[in-house]
């Protein structure tokens, strides 16, 4: 059994002891699961440790025939890009329970219910990014749903169910694309390789542009609404408003991800052709969704819908960034994957403990908080100081390579995207200004700011945006070797720049 296997069933066994502990007996619950997702991230630092980025293909791969007459296996494996998915996904999970850890009171299931989902949604993130059988994937992809559906319908706030609800439709409607898209690729490759869903045996077939381009399709709207990308994100205020905090950070920071993640793993694979038709549309709809969420954030009077909207935006240059087809522009946008969901992670928090104190999520009810709650306040300045991409941060260097990496193949769409930057300074410092500066507004006085607790949640959050930001020499160092590899595969070479130009 293959580590990346021990880390998928690690979760399970925690599910399966939480299942076991008394209902009433919330403590123990909680410290359960925290338990073992704190075991789940050192075992992904021992695989960390011996991933060799500078060795080509998939690492740590297992397969094993699952329904062995229609070539399905359980397939497992990864490059660079899923280690880096993986090490985010299993170092905010333990955050979000540390940091959530009175979100389960006042749902309509017990605390334990909460944490089962918390780490069924752990095990499901790391096998949907470990996945290298297309089937695999589908089905973690769809199974995902599940437990958020019932996080936010169960354990949110205001009209949860209509939002829980929409969140399932639309991405519903996305997975039967998907499906669809599925079994095409299937029936192609019983005529020429004899059947299979093997990722690699998959991505060497020769498939006509007519047929890749309706294929392509049907992937990419499933992977645009998960993202999610203009004009497939409707679903996402209102999940991000009804959601608890730490279920806007699994469902924004990581599992939106997988989204991207399945452009760069299956599209750009898979249909290299379609990919290369359909870009200039793709840059097009990214740089839309840049401003589009920019502007609709600048505009926002609820504290969770503004950080919604910027995610919107956000995920605009993450798109921008893979579709550029640049190695840069791939790296950046990968990088982006990961600091946005340390960015967004601790936005959501701080956020989320002001709610919980102020019992109000309008912006205007927070003024004045940096002389009540000083910890807190900066806090939260430092977080929104990562959305808008500071220099120092690490916001800023995924940002830049996306930039640099398109300008060199579409300057006027890296041009318009770098508004999005202006734009990102004035949704996050009005934001600033109104929360944390001015007088202080009546019902703030008492305010108490962050406990024990909450700081060593939010403490390795902001290190590693600190860190990465002056340091990100690791990272891109696992990950610029995969995408070379996926650049070469899509039959891209990057543009060379003459001298004066």
């Amino acid at each position: 059994m293959s580590i990346l296997t021990t880390l998928e069933l690690l979760p399970l066994v925690g599910v399966l002891a939480l299942a076991f502990t008394p209902k009433a007996n919330a403590k123990a619950a909680k410290q359960l699961a925290l338990g073992f997702s704190l075991l789940v991230a050192a075992v992904s630092a021992v695989m960390a440790a011996r991933f060799r980025s500078s060795t080509p293909g998939f690492q740590f791969a297992e397969s094993r025939s699952w329904i062995s007459s229609f070539g399905i296996n359980y397939a497992v494996g990864i490059d660079g890009i899923a280690l880096v998915l993986i090490l985010m996904t299993v170092i905010l999970v333990p955050v979000v329970i540390l940091a959530g850890w009175h979100e389960s009171e006042g749902g309509r299931w017990s605390s334990k219910t909460f944490y089962i989902l918390i780490l069924v949604s752990e095990a499901m993130m790391i096998g949907v990014f470990a996945a290298t059988d297309v089937f695999l994937f589908y089905v973690i992809f769809e199974a995902m749903l599940i437990p958020v559906y019932f996080l936010i319908g169960g354990y949110g706030r205001g009209d949860r169910a209509a939002a829980a609800l929409k969140f399932l439709l639309y991405s519903l409607f996305g997975g039967l694309l998907m499906l669809a898209a599925l079994i095409g690729t299937y029936i192609i490759s019983t005529n020429q390789i004899g059947g299979t869903f093997d990722l690699t045996k998959l991505s060497q077939m020769h498939i006509d542009s007519a047929t890749q381009n309706w294929l392509f399709l049907g992937f990419f709207i499933a992977f645009a609404i998960k993202a999610p990308l203009w004009p497939f994100h409707t679903w996402l205020p209102s999940a991000a408003k009804s959601a608890t905090p730490g279920t806007s950070i699994l469902l924004l920071g990581v599992m939106d991800k997988v989204g991207t993640y399945g452009m760069i793993r299956f599209c750009m694979t898979l249909f290299p052709d379609a990919t290369k038709t359909f870009t200039p549309v793709i840059i097009v709809l990214s740089v839309i969704s840049i401003l589009y969420g920019a502007f609709l954030a600048i505009g926002q009077k609820d504290i969770n819908g503004l950080i919604a909207f910027t995610s919107i935006s956000h995920f605009g240059v993450i798109t921008l960034g893979i579709f550029a087809m640049t190695t840069q522009g791939l790296s950046g946008a990968t990088f982006y994957m990961v600091n946005h969901g340390f960015s967004t992670a601790a936005l959501f928090m701080t956020a989320g403990w002001m709610v919980a104190r102020r019992k109000s999520s309008a912006i205007d009810d927070f003024g004045g908080l940096q002389r009540v709650t000083p910890i807190l306040a900066w806090s939260f300045f430092i977080a929104g100081l990562s959305a808008l991409a500071l220099p120092g941060l690490s916001s800023f260097i995924s940002e830049f390579l996306v930039l640099a990496g398109t300008f060199t193949r579409y300057p006027i769409a890296a041009i318009f995207a770098t508004l999005g930057i202006i734009l990102a300074a004035l949704y996050v410092l009005i934001a600033v200004q109104k929360s944390l500066h001015g007088e202080t507004k009546p019902g703030n006085e008492s305010l108490t700011d962050l406990v024990l607790r909450e700081k060593i949640a939010l403490a390795p959050v902001i290190a590693l945006i600190v860190l990465l930001g002056f340091y990100p020499k690791p990272v891109l160092d696992v990950i610029n070797p995969t995408s070379g590899v996926v650049m070469q595969h899509a039959g891209v070479v990057d543009p060379v720049l003459k001298a004066g130009k």
